[in-house]
């Protein structure tokens, strides 16, 4: 193992890592540089026919001009440049892929995966579903690769409380300050050679992705079930989408309006009802009180029957003026 010390006893490792998606490559990256870690090697993939991951191209794109770099979808193949790099460690955040043993064994601390949720809670390929689900927490799980997904030892598990007030940008602080806590402890404890907690896979639950009736905000939701379902959908790019004024529509941000500043609650306004603006955003009946919408384009596609309402023009009610 090629790895040097300082005199606190910090041990600088050379690290292969594995990444599609760019935003976990600089946090990596970022983690790996400011703790005196050396990425040897970035290996990213275009992945399986039919399915692509257009990220490896802005993955490669982020990359330093000296940094060594391998795309590939053959890792039995590339396992001899993979172990010419003499990783210490290989890191995986972001990868769609299960590697090979023989690839696995290359790097003398073993293989570890960062996975954003707490293992082995909310295990597969859409962790997001945590918060989609109404979870209080969401967290970050550093965990050795094994034969199934997910399912290795844990060396970290970090888990913290959604923000009060809820955003995107909240909420992907929060993640990223629990995935450097997780790869703090995590790598130290592989450092030293720990292997890990095994995981009880008797309270393993599943994250599936988003389904193309997920992405439809349903108005009869309450507002803050309606906010954190637009948190989870958005938090990669804005994907979120709800009927307005009888179109289809992307939707950013929703946001409960607090009852003293919507004195219309009350007045037989049906949920989908667009019953306000301010600003550019709009002001819609959601199935306890009023929200405050941030919309976009519209979108292609059918609304779905159950979520169509019948839309009427916006009311105020009498003596507001």
């Amino acid at each position: 193992m090629t790895t040097s010390s300082d005199p606190t006893g910090h041990v600088a490792l050379r690290i292969a890592a594995f990444h599609v998606e760019p935003e976990a490559y600089r946090l990596v990256r970022d983690w790996a540089d400011s703790r005196g870690h050396e990425i040897v090697l970035l290996v990213t993939t275009p992945g399986p026919a039919p399915r692509t991951y257009l990220g490896y191209r802005q993955v490669v794109a982020a990359a330093p001009p000296r940094q060594e770099v391998l795309i590939t979808t053959r890792f039995r193949r590339a396992t001899p440049i993979i172990a010419a790099a003499r990783p210490d460690l290989i890191l995986s955040y972001t990868f769609p892929y299960r590697l090979p043993d023989t690839l696995l064994a290359v790097a003398p601390l073993g293989a570890l995966n960062l996975h954003p949720a707490p293992l082995p809670r909310y295990r597969g390929p859409n962790p997001h579903r945590m918060i989609h689900a109404g979870e209080p927490t969401i967290g970050a799980t550093l965990h050795r690769m094994a034969t199934e997904f997910d399912a290795g030892p844990t060396l970290s598990v970090q888990e913290a409380a959604l923000p009060a007030d809820p955003t995107v940008e909240t909420v992907r602080a929060l993640y990223d300050r629990l995935i450097v806590a997780a790869l703090d402890e995590g790598v130290a404890r592989a450092a030293r050679g720990e292997r890990g907690e095994a995981q009880d896979d008797a309270a393993a639950t599943y994250a599936a992705g988003f389904t193309e009736d997920d992405y439809w905000l349903d108005w009869r939701l309450p507002g803050e079930t309606l906010r954190r379902r637009a948190i989870a959908l958005n938090l990669v790019e804005t994907r979120a989408r709800a009927a307005l004024d009888g179109n289809g529509r992307l939707v950013g941000a929703v946001t409960p309006v607090p009852e003293a500043d919507a004195p219309y609650i009350r007045f037989g306004v049906q949920p989908g009802e667009i019953i306000g603006r301010d600003g550019d955003d709009l002001i819609v009946m959601a199935g306890d009180g009023p929200v405050r919408v941030e919309h976009g384009d519209p979108v292609g596609g059918a609304i779905p029957d159950a979520l169509r309402v019948s839309f009427k023009a916006p009311r105020r009610p009498a003596g507001l003026g």
